[in-house]
């Protein structure tokens, strides 16, 4: 069995189409299995976050204490 992976989208009548670097090496029936990439839409809403800058000059502590 050969595999392929690619992204695709679901079109509304439910089809799914296959790129065309892969329809010339596909000519016996297949089997689909579809995982839904909900990573896609919640990465749309995503916050950005500024850095921020602390000083620590003078200021004493470990590492343990820089993890805390």
């Amino acid at each position: 069995m050969q595999t392929y992976e690619f992204n695709s989208v679901v079109e509304d009548n439910g089809i799914i189409r296959i790129p065309e670097q892969y329809l010339r090496d596909i000519s016996s029936p297949v089997k689909v299995i579809v995982f839904a990439n909900d990573e896609i839409k919640s990465n749309s809403n995503r916050k950005n976050f500024s850095a921020i800058k602390i000083k620590t000059k003078g200021f004493k502590f470990d590492r343990n204490d820089a993890n805390e």
